[in-house]
Protein backbone atom coordinates (compact mmCIF):
# COMPACT_ATOMS: atom_id res chain seq x y z
CA UNK A 1 0.00 0.00 0.00
CA UNK A 2 1.31 3.66 -0.97
CA UNK A 3 -0.11 6.59 0.41
CA UNK A 4 0.57 10.44 0.22
CA UNK A 5 0.33 12.52 3.03
CA UNK A 6 0.43 16.53 2.30
CA UNK A 7 0.53 18.81 5.18
CA UNK A 8 2.91 21.40 6.32
CA UNK A 9 3.25 21.03 9.78
CA UNK A 10 6.13 17.87 10.04
CA UNK A 11 5.34 17.55 13.54
CA UNK A 12 1.02 16.26 12.15
CA UNK A 13 2.97 14.49 9.56
CA UNK A 14 5.58 12.10 11.84
CA UNK A 15 2.16 11.33 14.24
CA UNK A 16 -0.44 10.94 11.10
CA UNK A 17 2.73 8.15 9.46
CA UNK A 18 2.64 6.37 12.76
CA UNK A 19 -0.89 5.81 12.98
CA UNK A 20 -1.17 5.02 9.34
CA UNK A 21 1.69 1.93 10.38
CA UNK A 22 -1.28 0.17 11.97
CA UNK A 23 -3.20 -0.34 8.82
CA UNK A 24 -0.99 -3.01 7.38
CA UNK A 25 2.30 -4.20 7.95
CA UNK A 26 3.91 -3.33 4.61
CA UNK A 27 3.06 0.53 3.85
CA UNK A 28 5.44 3.03 1.64
CA UNK A 29 4.22 6.28 3.44
CA UNK A 30 5.38 9.66 0.93
CA UNK A 31 5.36 12.93 2.70
CA UNK A 32 4.83 16.69 0.87
CA UNK A 33 4.60 19.96 2.93
CA UNK A 34 3.54 22.20 0.00
CA UNK A 35 1.33 21.51 -3.25
CA UNK A 36 4.51 21.38 -6.01
CA UNK A 37 6.29 19.17 -3.83
CA UNK A 38 2.72 17.23 -3.84
CA UNK A 39 2.17 17.31 -7.82
CA UNK A 40 5.81 16.29 -8.24
CA UNK A 41 5.25 13.37 -5.65
CA UNK A 42 1.65 12.46 -7.49
CA UNK A 43 3.04 12.29 -11.23
CA UNK A 44 6.16 10.53 -9.94
CA UNK A 45 3.84 7.85 -8.37
CA UNK A 46 0.68 7.03 -10.38
CA UNK A 47 -0.27 3.52 -8.18
CA UNK A 48 -1.35 5.91 -5.12
CA UNK A 49 -3.71 4.32 -2.85
CA UNK A 50 -4.68 7.39 -1.32
CA UNK A 51 -3.98 10.90 -0.62
CA UNK A 52 -4.48 12.62 2.83
CA UNK A 53 -4.37 16.25 2.26
CA UNK A 54 -4.61 18.90 4.26
CA UNK A 55 -6.75 21.78 3.01
CA UNK A 56 -4.35 24.84 4.75
CA UNK A 57 -1.15 24.95 2.35
CA UNK A 58 0.99 27.66 2.25
CA UNK A 59 0.81 28.84 -1.46
CA UNK A 60 -2.06 27.01 -3.53
CA UNK A 61 -4.06 25.76 -0.86
CA UNK A 62 -5.47 22.07 0.04
CA UNK A 63 -8.59 22.71 -2.88
CA UNK A 64 -6.23 23.27 -5.73
CA UNK A 65 -4.46 19.99 -5.17
CA UNK A 66 -7.86 18.57 -4.77
CA UNK A 67 -9.09 19.99 -7.86
CA UNK A 68 -5.81 19.15 -9.32
CA UNK A 69 -5.65 15.34 -8.69
CA UNK A 70 -9.18 14.91 -9.49
CA UNK A 71 -8.86 16.01 -12.93
CA UNK A 72 -6.32 14.39 -13.91
CA UNK A 73 -5.71 11.63 -11.30
CA UNK A 74 -9.48 10.49 -10.63
CA UNK A 75 -9.13 6.97 -9.80
CA UNK A 76 -7.15 8.36 -6.90
CA UNK A 77 -8.70 8.82 -3.57
CA UNK A 78 -8.60 11.65 -1.81
CA UNK A 79 -9.21 12.63 1.83
CA UNK A 80 -9.13 15.90 3.30
CA UNK A 81 -7.83 15.84 6.58
CA UNK A 82 -8.79 19.23 8.27
CA UNK A 83 -8.59 20.99 10.75
CA UNK A 84 -12.03 22.87 9.93
CA UNK A 85 -14.99 22.02 10.50
CA UNK A 86 -17.48 24.05 8.66
CA UNK A 87 -19.98 22.28 6.82
CA UNK A 88 -19.09 24.66 3.20
CA UNK A 89 -15.65 23.47 3.94
CA UNK A 90 -17.25 19.43 3.69
CA UNK A 91 -19.15 19.69 1.45
CA UNK A 92 -17.07 22.03 -1.22
CA UNK A 93 -14.27 18.81 -0.90
CA UNK A 94 -16.43 16.28 -1.48
CA UNK A 95 -18.23 18.67 -4.61
CA UNK A 96 -14.59 18.60 -5.90
CA UNK A 97 -14.29 14.86 -5.48
CA UNK A 98 -13.34 14.39 -1.96
CA UNK A 99 -13.80 10.28 -0.83
CA UNK A 100 -13.82 11.80 2.68
CA UNK A 101 -13.22 14.61 4.87
CA UNK A 102 -11.87 13.93 8.34
CA UNK A 103 -11.43 16.34 11.01
CA UNK A 104 -7.77 16.82 12.56
CA UNK A 105 -9.88 16.05 15.81
CA UNK A 106 -11.14 12.55 15.14
CA UNK A 107 -9.27 10.18 17.15
CA UNK A 108 -6.80 7.43 15.61
CA UNK A 109 -8.94 4.75 15.74
CA UNK A 110 -11.83 6.66 13.66
CA UNK A 111 -9.31 7.65 11.57
CA UNK A 112 -8.26 4.37 10.66
CA UNK A 113 -11.97 2.99 10.27
CA UNK A 114 -12.62 5.38 8.05
CA UNK A 115 -9.47 5.09 5.73
CA UNK A 116 -10.56 1.50 5.97
CA UNK A 117 -14.03 2.36 4.59
CA UNK A 118 -12.99 4.75 1.55
CA UNK A 119 -9.82 2.19 0.44
CA UNK A 120 -12.95 -0.30 0.30
CA UNK A 121 -14.25 2.24 -1.63
CA UNK A 122 -17.05 4.06 0.94
CA UNK A 123 -17.20 7.84 2.09
CA UNK A 124 -16.73 9.01 5.24
CA UNK A 125 -17.83 11.96 6.61
CA UNK A 126 -17.98 13.41 10.08
CA UNK A 127 -21.32 11.68 12.09
CA UNK A 128 -22.12 15.14 13.22
CA UNK A 129 -22.70 16.60 9.43
CA UNK A 130 -24.14 13.04 8.07
CA UNK A 131 -27.32 13.65 8.30
CA UNK A 132 -30.21 12.25 6.56
CA UNK A 133 -31.32 14.79 4.04
CA UNK A 134 -30.05 13.94 0.39
CA UNK A 135 -27.25 16.04 -0.78
CA UNK A 136 -27.46 17.74 -4.26
CA UNK A 137 -26.10 16.34 -7.26
CA UNK A 138 -24.19 17.83 -9.68
CA UNK A 139 -25.24 18.46 -13.49
CA UNK A 140 -22.70 15.57 -14.27
CA UNK A 141 -23.90 12.96 -11.50
CA UNK A 142 -27.35 13.96 -13.00
CA UNK A 143 -26.40 12.61 -16.40
CA UNK A 144 -24.58 9.88 -15.12
CA UNK A 145 -27.76 8.89 -12.39
CA UNK A 146 -30.17 8.87 -15.29
CA UNK A 147 -28.04 6.43 -17.36
CA UNK A 148 -27.97 3.99 -14.32
CA UNK A 149 -31.68 4.22 -14.10
CA UNK A 150 -31.72 3.31 -17.83
CA UNK A 151 -29.45 -0.27 -16.52
CA UNK A 152 -26.44 1.31 -18.05
CA UNK A 153 -22.90 -0.43 -16.68
CA UNK A 154 -20.23 2.11 -15.40
CA UNK A 155 -18.14 1.44 -19.15
CA UNK A 156 -21.40 1.77 -21.26
CA UNK A 157 -21.71 5.54 -19.10
CA UNK A 158 -18.28 6.45 -19.75
CA UNK A 159 -18.55 5.73 -23.16
CA UNK A 160 -22.42 7.72 -23.59
CA UNK A 161 -20.85 10.53 -21.75
CA UNK A 162 -17.14 10.46 -22.95
CA UNK A 163 -15.63 10.13 -19.56
CA UNK A 164 -13.16 7.92 -18.36
CA UNK A 165 -14.52 5.02 -16.40
CA UNK A 166 -12.85 5.92 -13.47
CA UNK A 167 -14.25 9.04 -13.19
CA UNK A 168 -17.67 7.50 -13.70
CA UNK A 169 -16.91 5.31 -10.95
CA UNK A 170 -16.28 8.26 -8.74
CA UNK A 171 -19.16 9.94 -9.59
CA UNK A 172 -21.66 6.91 -9.19
CA UNK A 173 -19.46 6.70 -5.35
CA UNK A 174 -20.57 10.49 -4.91
CA UNK A 175 -24.14 9.42 -5.99
CA UNK A 176 -24.53 6.76 -3.44
CA UNK A 177 -23.39 9.44 -0.76
CA UNK A 178 -25.78 12.19 -1.89
CA UNK A 179 -28.89 9.72 -2.32
CA UNK A 180 -27.74 8.20 0.87
CA UNK A 181 -27.78 4.75 -0.54
CA UNK A 182 -25.62 1.62 -0.98
CA UNK A 183 -25.88 0.17 -4.19
CA UNK A 184 -27.53 1.00 -8.05
CA UNK A 185 -30.76 -0.58 -7.11
CA UNK A 186 -31.54 1.34 -4.05
CA UNK A 187 -29.62 4.66 -5.99
CA UNK A 188 -32.33 3.65 -9.08
CA UNK A 189 -35.74 3.26 -6.95
CA UNK A 190 -34.53 6.85 -4.78
CA UNK A 191 -34.22 8.44 -8.44
CA UNK A 192 -37.82 7.72 -9.50
CA UNK A 193 -38.66 7.94 -5.95
CA UNK A 194 -38.38 11.79 -5.37
CA UNK A 195 -38.59 12.88 -9.70
CA UNK A 196 -34.80 13.49 -10.03
CA UNK A 197 -34.81 11.25 -13.45
CA UNK A 198 -38.09 12.38 -14.98
CA UNK A 199 -37.05 15.86 -16.02
CA UNK A 200 -35.18 14.87 -19.23
CA UNK A 201 -37.86 12.19 -20.22
CA UNK A 202 -40.30 12.91 -23.21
Amino acid sequence: MKILVIDDHALFREGLCYVLRKLEEHICILEASHYEQALELVVKNTDLDLVLLDLDLPGKDGFAMLETISEYYPATPVVIISASGHRADIKRALDVGAMGYIPKSTTSSVMLNAIRLILSGGIYTPSDVADNSTAPLTCRQLEVLELMVEGCSNKQIAFRLELAEATVKMHVTNIFKGLGVNNRTQAAMTARKIGICQLNTN
